[in-house]
This record gives structure tokens, sequence and C-alpha cells, in this order.
């Protein structure tokens, strides 16, 4: 009789079960039908906000003698050099030996103020010992063509900003720094090392004592003659307007409060235009050619 019972009971339940699906009650799930065994979800979109996963540290690693350990480092906030990745695609990226990739950092050139939002996706420099290395359009976003002094610091932007970076658009620069912080940062730059200068020196025979040549006076300040000149700009530092003169390979001249900085002086107004082509690719836009009668 028990085992008669169970029988009619397991018929009773493949009946209900029958109906059921007739009825079309096995899509009574939540969300809707489920989804069929063979069908899983498709890729994630590399452009969305998944497209920051998985953040990648990595192990330590040594370039050119200096040993690199990669961390998470939240508040990281440094200064040192910039140089151009060469080897970069197009968009706003940076190659930084330690930071998660990827991960944002706003970029900071010391010699003008201008910020702009990098993303760091590589490792490197690989063939120095500078703090970071750009991408051609974030050295043009930040006015730049060479080696720069930076400072470069973490941080977490809108995923609006994230998104224009993911898709190789630059995202819009920040506020300039003011000159009392620039000035600030500058006193904390290492000072600027090349390959040879962080190999061991060779150690050098003692030699005699010489009594030292006399100190050559301070040349000084030199005075517009006849010609043509780029300048590049006018500023109200003296030590800032030394450094753009290094820069461009030009001088100081005074003028009232300010110090203009020139390349020149040239014969003619064409030799004057081809440096101002070169001036401007350097990263001074607002330089201009300028004729002293």
């Amino acid at each position: 009789m028990k085992s008669h019972a169970r029988i009619l009971v397991a018929s009773a339940g493949a009946t209900l079960l029958t109906g059921c699906s007739t009825l079309g009650l096995e899509e009574d799930y939540i969300g809707g039908a489920p989804p069929a065994s063979d069908q899983s979800a498709g890729p994630l979109d590399p452009e969305g906000p998944a497209g920051d996963y998985p953040v990648v540290i990595g192990p330590a690693y040594t370039v050119n003698g200096v040993t690199y350990t990669p961390e998470d480092a939240l508040n990281y906030d440094e200064v040192g050099y910039a140089v151009r990745d060469v080897d970069a695609g197009p968009g706003v990226t940076a190659a930084h030996h330690t930071l998660p990739l990827p991960s944002y950092v706003e970029v900071t050139e010391l010699d003008e103020g201008r910020t702009a939002l990098v993303r760091v996706e590589r490792r490197g420099p690989m063939k120095g010992n500078q703090l970071l290395a750009l991408s051609a359009d974030a050295m043009a976003q930040l006015g730049i063509a060479s080696s720069a002094p930076v400072r470069v610091r973490r941080v977490n932007p809108p995923e609006v900003e994230r998104a224009k970076l993911r898709s190789g658009e630059p995202a819009p620069l920040r506020i300039e720094t003011p000159e009392g912080l620039l000035t600030v940062l500058r006193r904390k730059l290492p000072e600027a090392r090349t390959e040879a200068s962080i190999r061991p020196a060779p150690v050098e025979s003692p030699t005699p004592a010489t009594t030292p040549a006399p100190e050559r006076p301070t040349p000084a300040t030199p005075v517009a003659s006849t010609g043509y000149y780029v300048q590049a700009g006018a500023y109200s530092d003296r030590a800032r307007a030394d450094r753009v003169a290094a820069r461009i390979g030009g001088q100081v001249y005074p003028a009232g409060r300010l110090w203009r900085v020139r390349s020149g002086p040239f014969a003619t107004a064409a030799e004057a235009d081809r440096d101002l082509a070169r001036i401007r690719a350097d990263g001074f836009g607002d330089a201009r050619v300028v004729s002293e009668d």
C-alpha cells in the first residue's frame, strides 16, 4: 500500500509540472525568463567604467641599476622631471615606475603652472630615472616639448573625465598653479641626472693643492642691440626668466619690473621667423618677433 501511494504522489507531481509548462509558468522568474544554459554574458565594454579594471601592481624591477617596487600609493605626490615616451600611442597617457596600472594623476608643469589630467598606463621611463614619461598628446596639452620639471599627484577624477581619457580625448586643463606654490615645488626638485650620473664615479688620484683662480666678475646685464629678436615671454621673477632663457638658448633683458626672455639678435626678419617656429614648437605659443631700432 505504501509503495502504491508513493507512485500516485510522483505521478501527480509530474502531472502538475506538465500543467505548469503548458500554462507557461516556467517564465514566472525573477527578472523574466531564465537565461538559456548555453548563454553567457558578453565582454565588458573597454570604454566603460570596467575599462579601469583589473588594476595591476606588478613585481619589483630594475632600470639602470635602480630597483622600483610598484605599490598602491593613494596619496602619491612627488616632483621630478618628465620626458617624452616615444613608444606611446595617441591619448593623454603616461608611464610611471610604481603607480598602479591604470591610475590617474594630475601633472603640473613647473615652469608655467599648467596642470593636465593624465592616465598612467605603462611602466617607465625605461631609459632613465626621470619621474614620468609622457605621451606626445600629454606633452602638447601641457605645452612642453622636451624634458621638463613636473609635479605628479595621484587623484580620483569623476567618471566623465576618466571616460574621455580612455577614449583618447583630453580632459579639460586644471586651474593654473599660483606662482607662490610653483616656487615651493621648484625648491623640492632633485638635481637633473643623466644616465652617466647614476654610474659609480671612477676613483681619482689626489692632486696637489693649487691656488684657486680668481673669481671672474659677474657679467653685466645685456642690453638689446639693433636687430630682430624672438621674445618667448616677460616675467616678474628673474629666476623663472633665467630658466626659460636656458631652455631656449636666449638671454634675459630688464624692462622695468619685468624680465624679457629673447633669442637673437637676427639680421633679418626671415631668420627671426625661423627661430620663432622653433621656440613655439618648444611650448612657448605666445612667442613673437620684435625689433630694436
